[in-house]
């Protein structure tokens, strides 16, 4: 039998192949609700409910105020904790004042389409509390090619129900630091950079993140008030987050899979000159410039 995951369920199914029925068992990732909310002066306060798959909720609501821009940095949490089932509430230093723009615009948030409603751009900046610096760090373009397969060995959910996203945060040379599944995306990112957060580690100027999916405007975003300088993606990105990485000075890449990528923005963090590209010359493409 395999090993309990708190995110993992067994379920009766009927498969079907070759014409053959069978009744056979099946494991599905966990989608339950989350209510993250903040208590201030002694009064507490729900701020979103969030379909996420469990595991990790601590660093997932810690990760969420930061990223919204409720919270600047760890030394604002007093105590962040499981205070019922489903439920983690954050106590916060006194001195914090909370936004009530901030807080009004969340209120349930789906594991598909993380924070949306975003009204501009400009947002993003009013929160983003770690600058990215252009430059650095320098990667070598082999580098990248190895992210797919290691981010893949360190999804256990994924290898046993196959419906679930990963966020994973690599150093520059290439090593896995840390990686963390959801089924929603930005819930993945979310636990990551918490955990960052709390460890106190942040910001993120010399670090690699890889996402499973498609890169989103919520990823970019979350990934920009971070500081993470190096986005790359499974999937393709959206025209809203090439345009989001580039006013951040973020390097965007995208299609991260079978021996290639797409550039979408900032080039100049990446060594193209790897021999690997000798042997294949189509392995990059450098986009919108």
């Amino acid at each position: 039998m395999a090993n309990y995951h708190p995110g993992i369920t067994t379920v009766s199914i009927i498969s079907m192949e070759a014409g053959v029925t069978a009744s056979e068992t099946d494991e599905l990732s966990v989608e339950e609700p989350l209510e993250i909310g903040v208590r201030v002066q002694d009064v507490t306060r729900s701020i979103a409910v969030t379909m996420r798959t469990p595991g990790n909720d601590v660093e997932l609501a810690a990760g969420f105020l930061f990223t919204e821009g409720i919270l600047r940095d760890k030394a604002e949490i007093v105590e962040i904790r499981e205070t019922d089932h489903n439920v983690v509430t954050a106590t916060l230093n006194s001195t914090v004042r909370l936004d009530p723009a901030k807080l009004d615009r969340h209120s349930f948030v789906s594991s598909s389409c993380g924070v949306c409603g975003k009204r501009s751009i400009a947002a993003v900046f009013a929160i983003q509390h770690h600058r990215i610096h252009p430059g650095t760090p320098q990667i070598e373009a082999g580098v990248i090619h190895r992210l797919p397969a290691i981010q893949r060995a360190a999804q256990d959910n994924f290898r046993r129900t196959g419906g679930i996203h990963a966020s994973a945060l690599f150093s520059s040379a290439g090593q896995l630091l840390s990686s963390y599944e959801d089924v929603g995306r930005h819930n993945a990112l979310d636990k990551l950079i918490g955990s960052e957060l709390l460890a106190g580690r942040l910001p993120l100027g010399d670090k690699i993140l890889l996402v499973s999916g498609r890169a989103s405007f919520e990823l970019i975003q979350k990934a920009s008030v971070a500081g993470i300088p190096v986005v790359a993606a499974i999937g393709a990105p959206s025209s809203l987050a090439v345009e989001l990485a580039r006013q951040t000075s973020m390097t965007l890449l995208g299609f991260v899979r079978d021996d290639r990528f797409n550039v979408y923005t900032d080039s100049g963090r990446l060594d193209l000159s790897s021999s690997c590209f000798d042997r294949n010359p189509h392995s990059v493409a450098v986009l919108n410039l």
